[in-house]
């Protein structure tokens, strides 16, 4: 009985440490090419970033692959979307959005001992895709 009882408290409290490093990524970060400010979040246990900031917060969706959305603005919309935890170091299973060029990446994220992000953006599998660095920044909405 003793064990089993360890062995619960024990597993409660890897979940719960588990979970306060996955929201490790929640916070704001500075686009690489200084355009937008993102701010990751946290919805039903996936992780989302949006523009909360942006240098041209009118600028169009004009190359969406979906015509009908090449009117609503960028500034607001889920540029990240669907990322999970992996129990470790990475947010993996999610998308980027860029709206450079209207197209949707797998992508996997990591964080560097600043906090920085590391955001891999591929095709098919990450070899053969580009990292692009986010810098945690201070931001208030």
């Amino acid at each position: 009985m003793r064990i089993a009882l360890t062995s619960l408290l024990l597993l409660i409290h890897l979940l719960i440490a588990s979970q306060n490093k996955a929201n490790d990524i929640l916070g704001y970060y500075m686009s690489p090419s200084g355009k937008s400010i993102l701010k990751i979040y946290e919805n039903n246990g996936k992780y989302y970033g949006k523009p909360v900031w942006m240098k041209e917060p009118e600028m169009l969706d004009s190359k969406n692959p979906d015509v009908s959305k090449r009117n609503q603005k960028v500034f607001g919309s889920n540029a990240i979307r669907d990322f999970v935890f992996d129990g470790k170091d990475t947010w993996a299973k999610g998308y980027i959005y860029d709206p450079n060029n209207g197209k949707t990446y797998d992508c996997k994220i990591t964080r560097d001992e600043k906090g920085n992000l590391n955001v891999r953006g591929y095709i098919g599998i990450s070899l053969i895709g580009r990292t692009e660095y986010f810098v945690k920044v201070d931001f208030k909405e």
